[in-house]
């Protein structure tokens, strides 16, 4: 490809939030080393947060606008090819082989390959958006006009997003869970329910089942479910998780295990390849070995491991946080936020609307819910470490520890 060098000081294979924020950190400490971003898909890098709030709730909010890619277009250094796909990482040889046989040669190389969807038994088309990109955004946008009908399957995190996102711009929104409420797998199940409902009162139209299959047909889309009704609509979105990239990380010998496994300075098991964002499994200073699917992660740990490829040596002591606006709601949280934990919650004025949940495991404070608690993110983390070295006999003692304001 005429537009890619031979060999680079750096490469880094993926074009999202992490790839950008580490081209920020390499020149934190490098001002002029060359750098190659290549990216599969054909935009360049976006805020991804937009995709499923700003683009659809702010009237001078742009894709454009959104672009990570201006500092990286304005260096001379640094080479950012879209619409390239990377088929091999060569550690021995210290190569990436691309789509059309070419070869780039690094000197470290950075795996911020992202994650992606989980796919349902759901013919592809233009219809039907796995959404993740730039891209769905549009083919969404195209469709999801005032008036029109949008199936959303899955009420996961995406899934809650984008159904807030459509109904504000009048759209009818068919909602299938596979789960008796909305965020059921995150939120206690009072708040998951006041959630659920608050989507009905705006006109969503909650379904519960599995699909079974579906495909385009007349100009729109039908959904099959595991009891035998369709749900026919203009577009379906499908939200149902992600799965991390580690397809060239395996393949290249790397160690993988729910995720590309790095050590604390977010290196993989070869010296000089390092993993970071939605793609990484790295030791959580706080909480052990996890793997975080959150922007401020993709950012934070993007940004670290391009200090450390070019000659930081810090260790990445950060744990993400991450956040949601969902209709009249909005939240913040950090650490492991999963209902199988135990969980004790503190509600003002004991209803559900503004609180603290704290999630906890033998004692010790996993995660924290604030949900429509604000400037509290440092306190949750000090509450994390704090009893990661003495967990709380009496898990009810944690009420009041974060105020409700």
């Amino acid at each position: 490809m005429s537009n890619v060098e031979q060999s680079y000081d750096y490469v880094i294979v993926g074009a999202g939030v992490a790839a950008a924020s580490a081209v920020k950190g390499i020149r934190s400490q490098d001002g002029s080393g060359r750098i190659a971003v290549l990216g599969s898909e054909p935009d360049k890098p976006v805020y991804r947060p937009v995709l499923t709030k700003d683009l659809w709730l702010k009237d001078d909010e742009t894709l454009e606008g959104s672009s990570l890619a201006g500092d990286l277009d304005d260096d001379d250094d640094v080479d950012l090819v879209t619409d390239t796909t990377v088929t091999e990482v060569d550690p021995g040889a210290h190569v990436v082989r691309l789509a059309d046989g070419s070869t780039v040669g690094y000197g470290k190389l950075l795996l911020a390959t992202g994650a992606e969807p989980r796919v349902l038994a759901v013919d592809p088309g233009p219809r039907v958006i796995y959404y993740r990109t730039a891209a769905d955004y549009q083919r969404l946008r195209a469709v999801a006009t005032e008036g029109s009908h949008v199936a959303v399957i899955g009420g996961g995190y995406i899934g809650s997003e984008i159904t807030s996102a459509l109904v504000q711009n009048g759209v009818q929104v068919t909602l299938v869970l596979d789960l008796e409420d909305v965020q059921e797998q995150m939120f206690p199940r009072a708040l998951a329910a006041t959630l659920t409902r608050a989507f009905e009162d705006r006109g969503v139209t909650v379904v519960h089942g599995s699909v079974e299959g579906g495909q385009e047909e007349d100009g729109g889309v039908r959904i099959r479910l595991d009891d035998g009704t369709s749900i026919t609509a203009d577009a379906a979105v499908i939200g149902v998780g992600v799965l991390p990239r580690t397809g060239l990380a395996e393949a290249a010998g790397l160690e993988v295990d729910n995720g590309v496994v790095v050590d604390e300075h977010l290196r993989t098991s070869d010296a000089d390849v390092y993993a970071a964002g939605d793609v990484a499994s790295y030791p959580d200073a706080l909480l052990g070995r996890r793997r975080v699917e959150h922007v401020d992660h993709a950012e934070k740990s993007g940004e670290h491991a391009g200090k450390v490829m070019a000659g930081a040596d810090d260790a990445y002591g950060y744990t993400p946080f991450f956040w949601s606006d969902i209709l009249d709601y909005g939240y913040e949280a950090v650490g492991e936020t999963s209902s199988r934990l135990d969980m004790v919650e503190d509600w003002k004025d004991g209803e559900v609307g503004t609180g603290v949940v704290y999630y906890l495991r033998s004692g010790q404070v996993r995660g924290v819910l604030l949900w429509n608690v604000w400037d509290s993110v440092d306190k949750a983390r000090e509450l994390i470490e704090e009893t990661s070295e003495s967990p709380v006999s009496d898990p009810e003692s944690l009420r009041g520890r974060i105020p409700l304001g």
